[in-house]
């Protein structure tokens, strides 16, 4: 695991391209605080920061060909390479020197070209600059587990692993993006291609692409669509726990200690127990939790390592630890991130750095088997379902005044579409209430539908469930869970895992039927199934929690209230918003009128992070 930058411009005015790399590379030591490398020449200019896991001793980058044409940059890990290293050579006659996965990616370009990506298993972003015809090819994996940020200043193509390591570039300019500060406020992070800086861009998930002549050019490989096959459900639980297995293994490649994060959850339980097979010293696992009733899985974590004897370690969260590192956890996010479990996540990957350099870890089985509450459909619900949806809006508006107010509820919920209801896993307000909050100068026309309709007219003749995984396969999981794990993991030098997130467990996870993935009230039905091989039924059948975090319980606190009043009432928040509004809102929750703590939690987070990058940097 490591971090890259770079930039690319053939003006001769740029004299000191030595000097610049540097000062971008340093911004992301965190990512790699074991070396650090460079090229430059007349065209572009590559920094690269090394966290040792593979060859350590002769995997630094950039890594030259052969013949000495292609130069690469390289962040992630390739769980494939050893096969891909043994092809090249037998059917190609490709010569190494290092025994790296990165020279494999660079050997692999240089036989197959713009084909390279596809070919790949594991996480991975990169770039290739081939000297010769001062040309670049990059690419994303599949899911969007490494970051790759671009955009163009001035003439100079800017890109790398952190928006961050922009900023020493003369050419990078700072500016907020209208669209993108609406669409954080209503999704809990930034889910447009362009980021919430103006002019910078997401890489595509599933993406390579090439630069040529001044113009970036996006090519898809890859799109997670579902497409179920018919097989029995003891047949699909049977391959799921084979190549689950198989992909922990694969997972397991490096040349240092491996631990593993564990929650009271079946998806991080199932990985833990899964890696003590066959290990000569068992794996360690780490977990979080907070000293307060119904925030708390720790106990469940040390009971499953006590059953299976793995050791654990655990840290408690005190508010003022989460209230102090609010300000990194947004700086190491990049764009603002009102994700409340980034925080415990900060704080475990301290924890497990303390030991190791890498951890598995259990992201992206919700999204693969069918995991969220949200997915789930009551039988009453489904039978109501098949009636029209004009008369399903006519009854529902008869009914509006109904005095019990579950029946309201149950026909307004069921008188709407997916697609006009549900954005992801999270959704803290809407167009109306985030235009309400902000200033004139920054609302924006943009809808959450304008984002969602794409996705959702790839999947029009989908089931409802199958409409939502595939909204959160290329929205929540990208750009919320993904870039979590990524930045906070980064942020004490820790490579994180995810086996769950491999492309051959997709081929299962993709094939299976809705019934198999959520019936009634339950969800990862078959996943679940295959789980319980190896952890207690408690574990398996455990409903979804993930990071639980008491902040509306804090911030009721005066110390806590007071620190978010005083970036309500900060210059640069008049900037943006309505701070008599947030004043309000703040109160009402103080006083106990309304529970407004996501959007209390999702301006504050907002805020700080632009003290971070526009005030104090």
């Amino acid at each position: 695991m490591c971090g890259f930058t770079g930039f690319f411009s053939n003006s001769q005015e740029l004299v000191n391209r030595n000097e610049i790399i540097k000062k971008m590379s340093d911004t992301i030591i965190h990512r790699g605080p074991d070396s650090d490398g460079y090229f430059v020449d007349n065209y572009i200019a590559l920094g690269f920061r090394r966290l040792s896991i593979i060859d350590l001793s002769g995997g630094d980058q950039p890594i030259h060909s052969q013949d000495g044409r292609y130069v690469i940059c390289f962040n992630g890990e390739i769980y494939n390479y050893r096969e891909l290293r043994k092809k090249l050579t037998e059917e190609n006659g490709c010569v190494f020197s290092t025994n790296s996965d990165t020279e494999v990616i660079l050997n692999t370009y240089t036989v197959y070209k713009e084909k390279t990506a596809e070919m790949l298993r594991g996480m991975f972003a990169f770039v290739i600059y081939d000297k010769q015809e001062h040309t670049i090819y990059g690419a994303r994996d599949y899911f969007g587990i490494k970051p790759f940020y671009y955009g163009e200043f001035n003439g100079t193509l800017l890109f790398g692993s952190e928006i961050k390591s922009f900023l020493p570039h003369p050419d990078f300019v700072k500016e907020i993006n209208p669209d993108a500060l609406k669409m954080y406020l209503e999704f809990q992070y930034s889910p447009t291609k362009e980021c919430i800086f103006k002019n910078v861009y997401k890489l595509t998930p599933g993406c390579y692409f090439t630069y040529k002549n001044g113009s970036f050019n996006e090519t898809r490989y890859f799109e997670p669509m579902f497409s179920p096959e018919k097989r029995s459900f003891d047949n699909a639980v049977k391959l799921i726990d084979e190549t689950v297995l198989s992909s922990v293994e694969y997972h397991q490649i490096a040349d240092v200690e491996v631990g593993s994060f564990l929650s009271g959850g079946v998806d991080s339980s199932y990985v833990a127990s899964t890696v003590r097979k066959g290990r000569i010293k068992p794996m360690k696992t780490y977990s979080v939790g907070f000293q307060i009733e119904g925030f708390d899985e720790t106990n469940l974590a040390k009971e499953l390592c006590d059953i299976i004897d793995i050791p654990n370690r655990i840290k408690e969260i005190t508010p003022d630890d989460f209230f102090n590192a609010l300000s990194m956890v947004q700086y190491h996010s990049d764009e603002p991130h009102a994700n409340l479990s980034a925080v415990p996540l900060y704080y475990l990957s301290s924890l497990a750095s303390e030991d190791v350099k890498v951890v598995l870890s259990g992201e992206g089985a919700d999204e693969l088997f069918g995991g969220y509450d949200w997915y789930i459909q009551s039988t009453p619900s489904k039978v109501y379902k098949k009636l029209p949806l004009s008369f399903r809006k006519t009854v529902a508006k008869m009914f509006s005044k109904f005095p019990q107010r579950h029946v309201r509820a149950f026909l307004k919920s069921n008188a709407e579409r997916v697609e006009d209801t549900y954005i992801g896993q999270a959704f803290i307000m809407n167009d109306e209430k985030a235009d309400r909050i902000t200033n004139e100068k920054y609302r924006s026309t943009l809808s959450y539908k304008d984002i969602t309709a794409p996705f959702y007219e790839k999947v029009k003749d989908c089931d409802d469930l199958t409409k939502k995984m595939y909204l959160d396969m290329n929205l929540w999981l990208p750009y919320d869970i993904l870039l979590k794990a990524d930045k906070m993991t980064m942020a004490h030098s820790l490579e994180a895992r995810v086996p769950y997130l491999d492309r051959e467990v997709w081929k299962i996870a993709k094939s299976l039927t809705t019934e198999q993935k959520a019936k009634g009230r339950h969800t990862k039905l078959a996943f679940r199934k295959a789980a319980l091989s190896h952890i207690p039924q408690e574990w398996a059948n455990r409903k979804k929690a993930g990071f639980m975090v008491p902040f509306r319980v804090w911030i009721r606190d005066e110390k806590y209230g007071e620190l978010i009043k005083k970036q309500f009432n900060s210059d640069y928040a008049k900037e943006f918003f309505d701070t008599e509004y947030l004043n309000q809102l703040l109160t009402e929750h103080l006083e106990g009128k309304n529970n407004n703590a996501r959007v209390i939690y999702t301006v504050f987070s907002f805020l700080l992070w632009y003290e971070q990058y526009f005030i104090l940097r």
